[in-house]
């Protein structure tokens, strides 16, 4: 039985959290600094519903995810004293990492201060006892990525992709107007409401590119994230130099979330990391499959030059030929499509 069903979670008592009560004094000073402008959404966003800070008004009904290695379990839920359902995220704050706690302090503040319909918003946080009680909107269709291992192992079509991608750089627009980078976008950070809303989440991330109401035009901050992160990340986030990165960073990883959705499978997840960063320095740039990538009869990939020369070899070009080798190539994505991935996807994060 889980800890959750015991009953000696109900009568523990429950302390609201106020957003400025998590936020970090850094986070307080950039959010709270006269000189930033935040720019208003375009469209309203949906009424937000009063949810209660009462565990007992909550029954758990199914569980839907897991999240922060199983720290955090997500719920779908009822609230009983208006009947709607929604999504409960209880995590275990007594075996949160200090990295954990601050990413969930990041998602709280930032979800609470952006307004927008196509960024997630939460609408109740609290504690009981050692437990973080976050309530959600019930997104019905679940992510991008549970759509595509659910009804499109293939790949989804040109026309649903625009749909979802166009939500979804709408509510990144927003972000990057108001001066923040989301480093995080993937098909499983966006998720779709049953009358069919696009929203952008995974916000623990976020990084803002203003302080002291100056904006920088690059960022140094290089987090510890997840190799499952890896396969979306720019070549310059990646490369963790005297560069540094900026907004086009997720510009890159909206081109291999398109790649994503398009071919059903994530660009260079069963390449070893440093095979990936080559591969992204270097080239050749992912696509799309399709009949017009890898016609009939024809040999589905060539060993490129610059492959050869990053010493990638044969190895990267077994595991790309493998990959494809499993994906019947009859449909075609437009030249148009084509041509967008290609521009996210480009090396020189001035070309995108």
């Amino acid at each position: 039985m889980s800890c959750l069903d015991c009953s000696c979670i109900l009568r523990t008592p429950v302390e609201s959290i106020r957003p400025e009560e998590l936020s970090e004094s850094s986070i307080h000073e950039c959010l709270a600094d006269s000189d930033l402008a935040w720019i208003p959404p375009s469209t309203g966003r949906n009424e937000m519903v009063f949810c209660s800070s009462n565990v007992s008004h909550y029954e758990l009904q199914l569980q839907i995810g897991r999240r922060f290695n199983n720290l955090t379990s997500i719920y779908l839920a009822r609230h009983t004293p208006t009947g709607t359902q929604v999504a409960v995220r209880i995590t275990d704050l007594e075996n949160c990492s200090e990295e954990h706690l601050k990413a969930l302090q990041n998602e709280v503040v930032l979800s609470h201060f952006f307004q927008h319909p196509n960024v997630m918003t939460l609408w109740t946080v609290f504690t009981a006892g050692s437990w973080l009680w976050v309530i959600s909107p019930f997104m019905a269709y679940g992510s991008a990525r549970h759509l595509l291992k659910t009804y499109f192992p293939e790949g989804m079509s040109e026309a649903l992709i625009g749909n979802i991608l166009f939500g979804a750089i709408r509510g990144l627009n927003y972000m990057h107007q108001n001066g923040y980078i989301h480093r995080n976008i993937k098909a499983s950070h966006i998720l779709i409401s049953g009358d069919g809303l696009v929203s952008l989440s995974g916000l623990n991330n976020l990084y803002s590119l203003v302080n002291n109401g100056q904006k920088s035009k690059v960022v140094y901050d290089f987090p510890q994230f997840s190799t499952s992160v890896l396969p979306w990340l720019s070549p310059e986030l990646l490369r963790q130099d005297l560069s540094g990165y900026n907004m086009k960073s997720d510009i890159y990883s909206v081109g291999i979330t398109a790649c994503e959705l398009a071919n059903g499978h994530v660009p260079f997840q069963d390449m070893p990391r440093t095979q990936m960063l080559l591969q992204k320095l270097k080239g050749p740039t992912y696509c799309p499959w399709d009949i017009n990538t890898f016609p009939r009869g024809e040999s589905r990939i060539k060993n490129s030059r610059s492959g050869v020369d990053s010493g990638i070899g044969e190895s990267m070009t077994r595991t790309m030929t493998s990959e494809r080798l499993q994906i019947p190539f009859s449909k075609t994505f437009s030249p148009a499509f084509h041509n967008l991935v290609e521009l996210c996807l480009q090396q020189d994060p001035e070309k995108r």
